[in-house]
């Protein structure tokens, strides 16, 4: 009868926990689409996540804080949040009910200490939003196009109005196009609607016009003429690297800014939460986002060099094989290359080490690279062997790592992971750009060498990255709580 009655009120309990989780689903809903509110769980996205997923991020966020932390008191600071007059926000509430358990003696209730958290919001300028227009329409572009049509609420921020192809878009090509968007092999299927307008050589993106422009040349373009005006264009074909070529784009009637998705030549290279303000957008025409891999390891580096110093170090790629690998034996004009991409492990270079001194000039000379490419379409690692200034041991690195992840300029960057049994797999479709995981550090008995295992969703993470940048080259960062 004891066992029964137990079991009746872990029922009753986790039937509460779920109604709690639709009404936090609810909020999170009307939140975004009434008030262009997007709230955050220790920087995983709310947006179109189930019950099981609100409850596991809860699961997630006690072991990551050390701290209960349940659904009712996460409902309870939503409402509030609800209840006041914001501009548009991105908030973390998951930060917010942590330091609510923290600082809860200090305020006679949760409003008033939502309302004391947020009073910078009404500081807030308003946002003019930004046309964008995708160059090129690969890997990168798709998953861009994606998140922000995903993600565009009322349109306030980054407008994705047109798509540049080289290949002509007859109804055939349109539709392929159309289909390759909806459907993804690693991603899974796109959570909206895709229709492929022949008439209008467009594609219909959740109810949304994007035009479909085919150019042989960046100046050949007038996307006046299509109604966009004073855009940002994303350049995500690999084609144009250099500053030289990257101009061309400027010539282009309707074009304001230009944003590479790759390393840049003769152009500032940023890795967004590190080094972007050093760089006024009112200033600088062109921007590079740099590569996946150094927006991996240079969070990371920060976070070491800040607090331990880095002597010199090694790093050490383990990257998904890409689209510029055969998939049989050919040939290839750089060496190994051109063996089996998924048959095969193939040692090659990378400039991550030298790139990283780009962001973070202290570490000028002080790295060395290499990359392995392995018989995985998705999900990257970087080994990193350091030797730093500071004598350090493994409870140390977790808990500067962890404090980096939880606060300050690195949040949105550096994800902890608390899984023991993490593999490639599980951090596909991770927002951040570097998954440090906390149970593979190694440090030397003398202290002074430390090696740090990064994942990365080199497709995925990377491409939020792109989007962090993009707003803030486009000025349309919103109030924002971490």
């Amino acid at each position: 009868m004891g066992n029964n009655t137990l079991y009746e009120k872990e029922l009753s309990f986790q039937a509460d926990r779920r109604k709690a989780a639709v009404e936090f689903i609810k909020i999170i809903s009307d939140l975004w689409y009434d008030k262009s509110i997007e709230l955050l769980f220790f920087r995983n996205q709310l947006i179109d996540r189930n019950v099981s997923d609100i409850m596991n991020l809860h699961e997630y966020a006690g072991e990551f804080v050390q701290k209960p932390i349940n659904v009712f008191d996460t409902v309870e600071i939503a409402r509030a949040i609800e209840n006041l007059d914001l501009p548009p926000s991105r908030i973390d509430i998951g930060k917010l009910t942590y330091e609510y358990h923290l600082e809860d003696n200090k305020y006679h209730d949760c409003r008033a200490f939502v309302i004391d958290k947020l009073k910078n919001a009404k500081n807030t300028k308003n946002i003019k939003p930004k046309d964008v227009v995708l160059y090129g329409f690969g890997r990168i572009g798709r998953l861009l196009a994606r998140e922000m049509m995903s993600k565009i609420g009322k349109g306030q921020q980054l407008r994705l109005r047109a798509i540049v192809t080289r290949d002509k878009n007859d109804a055939v090509s349109l539709e392929k196009r159309a289909s390759l968007l909806r459907h993804d092999s690693i991603h899974g299927d796109f959570q909206g609607t895709v229709v492929a307008d022949t008439q209008n050589n467009a594609l219909i993106i959740n109810g949304t016009t994007v035009h479909i422009i085919t150019a042989n040349a960046p100046e050949e373009i007038d996307y006046i003429k299509y109604g966009i005006a004073n855009c940002l264009l994303i350049d995500n074909t690999g084609a144009f690297t250099t500053e030289e070529a990257l101009k061309r784009h400027l010539v282009s009637k309707g074009v304001d800014k230009v944003l590479l998705t790759a390393p840049g030549s003769g152009v500032p290279n940023i890795v967004y939460g590190v080094n972007h303000n050093e760089y006024n957008p009112d200033e600088v025409p062109i921007f590079s986002a740099a590569s996946c891999t150094t927006n991996a390891i240079t969070p990371i580096l920060k976070a070491i060099e800040d607090t331990l110093g880095v002597v010199k170090g090694h790093l050490e790629t383990i990257h998904a094989y890409t689209n510029d690998q055969n998939l049989v034996d050919n040939m290839h004009k750089k060496y190994r290359r051109g063996r089996a991409a998924a048959l095969n492990m193939v040692i090659t270079e990378t400039g991550a080490g030298s790139a990283v001194a780009k962001a973070l000039p202290s570490l000028t000379g002080k790295l060395t690279s290499n990359a392995i490419r392995v018989p995985v379409p998705n999900g990257s690692l970087v080994v990193l062997n350091l030797e730093v200034s500071k004598k350090t041991s493994v409870e140390d690195i977790n808990a500067i790592m962890r404090k980096f992840a939880l606060e300050g300029e690195l949040v949105e960057q550096i994800k902890y992971s608390l899984n023991n049994e993490l593999v490639s797999s599980d951090i596909v479709g991770t927002s951040a750009p570097a998954i440090y995981d906390s149970n593979a550090t190694i440090v030397s008995n003398d202290g002074n060498n430390i090696v740090l295992y990064v994942w990365y969703d080199n497709e995925y993470g990377y491409s939020h990255q792109v989007i962090r940048l993009a707003k803030y080259i486009a000025k349309v960062r919103r109030f924002t709580y971490y």
